[in-house]
Order: C-alpha cells, then sequence, then structure tokens
C-alpha cells in the first residue's frame, strides 16, 4: 500500500509539468551543442593557419560556405521538419554533422575545408538546426512562446559560454586534429541518444499546445498553400529578411568568427580571448532569455530597433578596444544583444503570416542571416589580409546595424495570434 501511495504521489507530481518543456530541455541541448560546435573555427582559425599555412582569407571561405549552405537549405529544413517530424531530421543532420568532424580531423587541403566544414557542416545545420526552435516552439506553446524562443536563443549563446572556452583548452592541449575527432565522436556517441527522449508533437503524448483551447487539426499543422507566394508580395517579409540579413553580418559573420583572431592580433593570449567569448555567451544568455520575456509583453519591432541600435553603437567602439579589460566590456554589451533579436524575430514571422507558417517564414529569413554572415564572415578576412586590421569591417557593420534599427520600424504591427479554435 505505501509503494502504491508513493507512485500515486509521484504520478501527480509528474502530471504538473507540461511535457512540452521536457522537449525544450531536449532542444536546448542540441541547440547548445551544434551551436557550440559551429564556434569552432574562430578558435581553429589562427592554428590551421600556421600548421596548415592557409591564409584567412582563404579559411573565411569556408566558413562563409558554410553559412550559405545553413542559410539555403534552412527553409527546406524546415518544410522536411513539418512533413516528417523534429526528432527523426534531428537525429539525421546530427548523424551528418558527427561523421564530418570525425572525417575532418584528417584534411590536409584546402578543398577538403571547403568540403566538410562548408559543404557538410553547413548542411547538417540546415536540415534541423537552424529552424528547430521555431518549428519546437510554435507546434508546444501558444501561451509563454517568446520566453521558449529566448530559452532557445540563451541555449545557443550557452554553446559559445561552455564551448568557446573548452574547445581552446582542448586544441592548446591536444591540437585541432583531436578536438575535432573528439568533438564527432561526442556527438555520435552522447548527444544522438538524447534525441529519443523527443515528442514530435504535443497529440503524440496527448496533450495540447500549452495555453490552447482545441487540438490543431492536420490542415492547421502544417504551412498554408501558396504560403510564399503571398510572403514574396509583402513588404514585411523583405524588411524581415533584410533585417535578419543584417542581423547575420553583426553577429555570426564578423564577430563570431573573427572576434578571437582580432584579439589575438591585439596581442591578447588565446586562452583570455576565449573566455571574453565565454563572457559574451554569458551575457548573450541573459540578454536573450530577457528579450524572450519582452516578447511576450511588448511590441517586437519596438525591441528589435533598440537590439539593433545598441549593437550598431557597440561595434563602432570596438577599433578602440585593444586590450584585455576593454574587449571584456564591449563583451558584455554586445553579448546582452548578440541573439536576443531572435525571440521577436519569430514573433513577427508567427503574428504576421500565423503560427503554422513560422517555421517556413523563419526558416527564409534565417536563410537571409546566413547570407549576411556568411558575406561579412568573408569580407572581415579579406579586410583583415589586405589591411591589416579588422577596423573598417567593424565600423561597415555597426553602419549596418543602425540601418536595420530603421528598417524593423517599417514592419506593419500585426497583433499576436488568438487562441486556437475548436477542431470541427
Amino acid at each position: 500500500m505505501m509503494k502504491w501511495n508513493i507512485l500515486t504521489a509521484y504520478m501527480k507530481t509528474t502530471q504538473k509539468l507540461y511535457y512540452g518543456w521536457v522537449v525544450v530541455a531536449v532542444t536546448s541541448i542540441v541547440l547548445l551543442v551544434s551551436f557550440g560546435i559551429r564556434s569552432s573555427p574562430s578558435v581553429f582559425m589562427v592554428s590551421l593557419e600556421s600548421d596548415l599555412g592557409w591564409s584567412r582569407s582563404a579559411i573565411s571561405v569556408a566558413v562563409s560556405l558554410g553559412l550559405i549552405i545553413l542559410g539555403i537549405t534552412s527553409p527546406y529544413g524546415g518544410m522536411l521538419v513539418g512533413r516528417f517530424g523534429p526528432k527523426r531530421m534531428t537525429v539525421i543532420a546530427l548523424l551528418m554533422m558527427g561523421v564530418t568532424l570525425l572525417l575532418s580531423s584528417q584534411m590536409n587541403q584546402l578543398w577538403q575545408l571547403n568540403v566538410m566544414w562548408g559543404g557538410f557542416l553547413g548542411l547538417s545545420g540546415g536540415l534541423a538546426g537552424s529552424v528547430l526552435s521555431a518549428t519546437v516552439s510554435n507546434r508546444w506553446f501558444v501561451k509563454n512562446r517568446g520566453l521558449v524562443t529566448g530559452i532557445f536563443g540563451a541555449a545557443t549563446s550557452a554553446g559559445q559560454l561552455v564551448f568557446v572556452p573548452v574547445l581552446t583548452a582542448m586544441l592548446l592541449s591536444f591540437g585541432w586534429r583531436n578536438s575535432t575527432a573528439a568533438m564527432g565522436v561526442f556527438i555520435l556517441i552522447v548527444l544522438i541518444p538524447v534525441i529519443f527522449l523527443f515528442k514530435d508533437d504535443p497529440a503524440d503524448v496527448g496533450l495540447l499546445p500549452l495555453g490552447a483551447t482545441a487540438p490543431i487539426s492536420k490542415s492547421q499543422a502544417g504551412a498554408e498553400t501558396g504560403l510564399m507566394a503571398r510572403a514574396v508580395r509583402s513588404p514585411d517579409f523583405w524588411l524581415l529578411c533584410v533585417s535578419f540579413f543584417i542581423c547575420g553580418a553583426t553577429t555570426n559573420g564578423i564577430i563570431g568568427t573573427h572576434l578571437i583572431p582580432y584579439a589575438i592580433d591585439c596581442g591578447i593570449p588565446q586562452g583570455t580571448a576565449a573566455g571574453v567569448v565565454a563572457l559574451l555567451g554569458s551575457m548573450n544568455f541573459v540578454g536573450t532569455l530577457a528579450s524572450g520575456w519582452l516578447t511576450d509583453r511588448y511590441d517586437p519591432r519596438k525591441l528589435l530597433f533598440f537590439y539593433y541600435g545598441f549593437r550598431g553603437l557597440s561595434l563602432f567602439l570596438l577599433p578602440f578596444v585593444t586590450d584585455p579589460l576593454g574587449l571584456s566590456v564591449f563583451a558584455v554589451i554586445f553579448g546582452l544583444d548578440y541573439i536576443s533579436t531572435v525571440p521577436p524575430t519569430i514573433a513577427i514571422a508567427a503574428d504576421t503570416f500565423g503560427r503554422r507558417n513560422a517555421g517556413i517564414i523563419y526558416g527564409w529569413a534565417f536563410c537571409a542571416h546566413s547570407l549576411g554572415a556568411a558575406l561579412s564572415a568573408y569580407l572581415g578576412g579579406v579586410t583583415r589580409d589586405m589591411l591589416g586590421n579588422y577596423g573598417p569591417a567593424f565600423v561597415a557593420a555597426g553602419i549596418l546595424g543602425i540601418c536595420a534599427a530603421v528598417l524593423v520600424m517599417r514592419i506593419t504591427r500585426h497583433a499576436p495570434p488568438k487562441p486556437l479554435v475548436a477542431v470541427s
């Protein structure tokens, strides 16, 4: 009888926890690891330059190629996730990522870098990773949708917080080849089994999306027919994509790829530079969570206006920062809105084009984000090789940030979606 009472009490306790939060936890782990590993080019760039004799701009080409493929495949990844489910596509993407890392640990030719880091790592991210947050947040949540996307953004930031110092320590102790192989083994042996805790849809466990009043019919679950034909005729779609193009250029492109090399150019040890990036990631963790909370309460356009404007001003200051203390101050300022743009961007996509279309719309916006990051990563490397410093690239990125702040305020304000209606 005592055992039965304990079991009954345990079941009542677990029933209080909405299963969607378990999905959020699993998704966050996937995002943390996969995006953390995608920061490896920044950590390994100087070692590749000295070990294999490749120029910084040549390495930046591979990074840019990966970002382009990531962006181009993201909308199609969103369609595949919608058709086959997040769980299956995430497993496929992680298998590809793990095998690619193992193979790339043996590369000696520049074309191999382009194929492995540029091609297959970009493709693996596009298959699931980039649209996973939008898909999960809109499938499982009506209430707290902004908070959930903020958590996913924070998990992406935590990838930098955790992996950049770890990768740097591994690099200094074991070299880039063994470190790359270890990442591949970790994904294949540790991360993929975690995905089997994942459920694709609330209906799979007999639940509704949190905050919904009725289940979603199959016709409601997928994107509407003719969505993109409607989207490309909407100025709001293009404003969203252009502003997110600038978002990618001013974060993953110039800072995500070149901040550590810039710090090393300034005479800062690589371990110290990695600590600065970790600080940036920790601030981004805080900023993105706060952004998710704010997105549930305020006009997402105004939030983006503040984020982009603040980012642009901080980039203007970066060329004058050449010591560890100053770079740490920059990391705090810049980190607070590094990925804080994601929750309001997803909210605008859902509010403007509908919850069931948010994954596809965000996939195309993320495509623009990746193209902006790719162009900025490449031009940053070219600027450094041609001029011997990153200053003009940082100033150009700051100007783009101010432009994005202006553009987002031209997006039409739409009310958040109404609760789901009953299925007839």
